[in-house]
């Protein structure tokens, strides 16, 4: 490793507000870590004196942990980093863009708006390399490099977006305790799934506990188990279709993801409070019903985050867990896996920028976010073990599971479907039932766009 690494280590607390202002928060040489990784990288890199520039969605405490990343960028490289955070990234990126004083990097969100920066010209193609390495490294790789290449100005395709850090939907979760109570197994395939759904309601109990309410934005949970639907018994090209409407809104493929939702939702005795109940209660409310006593239901699906709305003292592995959502098995379309995530975008190009997504590549750049919290990567040369929290870990593996990933649809279609017609809908669905009906006006909202 080279002598200005420990040089950086001892003047960090001289670079302000950069990346590199914090100490090191796991030593190099700890136990676990790829320091290998880190040290190759060092041994590579010298951008002594280049200040780097990023911009981003995380302010808080995520921007102190993607902060407490790039600092060892800084340590290895000698490079100067700054990250500034704002909850309104997506309007400044395009204003900073527009005015020629973008960062070196922006890290979106939305592929949509990384779409939309590469087609007028003001992001930097990662190149071929950068994306057969990400086939290689990346679990359900070709999925990741699909999700980062879009067409520049001059109409050709090239990977722009390189995806650091990003989130699992396809989950379910449930009470320990209740199911082994009742002899319930963890269902492995779609069919167990719904033949479990009936068994708890001929029993008794509830299956699911389901919650569309999220103020001017009800209905996007209803979203997600559509879109999850999708991929479970169609093709992923068929999913990409929809999302461009290159597939219909009202074909018959999408028509019968929606009326899957509704065998959850609508099926007598499936939903806790009926139809009704689901479109009304709260997304954050929804999961009460696993821990009450008797219990108000047995599974809810949601993403990664929903555990901030659990009960303080509910225990990960003891009063709640999770599995994968699972898919059909006669259908034979793999173990997809829906969710989001960042990208890193070049706008400014630049060796340390360059650098930056190199460093993306290394293990040691994931495992110190990995210790922290909040974080999860495809990237299969990573330590599971660096992983602090029991539950991350295993929805970490989750994702190194996936045959495919795809980004959430809402997310990626304009935004008068995927945050408006589409929300709206299923909340009309949920209450009245009618997929053919609620498909047809989602699509002729979309032809009014063109």
């Amino acid at each position: 490793m080279k002598s200005r690494l420990y040089a950086s280590v001892a003047t960090l607390a001289l670079l302000g507000s950069a990346a590199g202002a914090q100490n090191l928060i796991i030593e190099p040489g700890t136990e676990g870590f790829n320091w290998d990784s880190f040290e190759e990288f060092s041994e590579a890199h010298d951008f002594s004196g280049e200040r780097l520039t990023l911009t981003g969605p995380w302010t808080g405490e995520d921007a102190r942990m993607v902060n407490n990343v790039l600092a060892y960028f800084s340590a290895a490289t000698g490079a100067e980093v700054s990250y500034s955070g704002s909850d309104s990234f997506e309007q400044d990126i395009v204003i900073a863009i527009q005015a020629d004083t973008p960062p070196n990097i922006a890290v979106f969100p939305q592929p949509g708006l990384a779409a939309d920066m590469a087609a007028r010209g003001a992001l930097a193609p990662l190149g071929e390399e950068t994306a057969a390495w990400m086939r290689e490294n990346y679990a359900a790789g070709d999925s990741w490099v699909d999700l980062g290449t879009f067409p520049g100005p001059d109409g050709e395709e090239e990977m722009f977006g390189f995806f650091y850090k990003v989130d699992v939907k396809s989950l379910v979760w449930y009470n320990p305790e209740q199911f082994e109570e009742m002899g319930y197994e963890i269902p492995e395939t779609m069919e167990d799934l719904l033949e479990l759904s009936q068994q708890m309601v001929d029993d008794g109990g509830t299956p699911w506990c389901i919650g569309l309410g999220s103020g001017a934005a009800t209905g996007w949970p209803a979203t997600d188990w559509v879109e999850d639907i999708m991929l479970r018994l169609h093709e992923p090209e068929l999913y990409d279709q929809w999302i461009t409407n290159e597939l219909p809104f009202n074909s018959p493929e999408v028509i019968e993801a929606i009326e899957t939702f509704g065998t959850f939702v609508r099926t007598d005795g499936w939903a806790a409070g009926g139809p009704e109940a689901s479109a009304t209660t709260d997304f954050r409310d929804s999961p009460a019903g696993l821990f009450q006593i008797p219990p108000g239901c047995y599974m809810h699906k949601q993403a990664s985050f929903i555990p901030t709305f659990f009960p303080d003292d509910a225990e990960f592995g003891f009063d709640f867990d999770f599995f994968y959502f699972p898919s059909f098995e006669e259908k034979d379309l793999g173990d997809p896996v829906l969710g989001a995530g960042t990208q890193f975008a070049i706008t400014r190009d630049s060796d340390a920028a360059r650098g930056l997504i190199e460093f993306f590549k290394t293990p040691i750049a994931h495992e110190v976010w990995m210790a922290q919290s909040g974080f999860l990567t495809p990237h299969a040369g990573v330590n599971l073990d660096t992983f602090r929290d029991d539950s991350l870990r295993a929805m970490n593996q989750i994702l190194l599971d996936a045959t495919t990933f795809r980004f959430d649809a809402s997310d990626v279609m304009p935004g008068e479907i995927g945050a408006g017609a589409f929300w709206t809908g299923m909340v009309d669905f949920t209450t009245q039932g009618d997929a053919e009906s609620v498909a047809d006006a989602i699509q002729n909202r979309w032809d009014a766009m063109r």
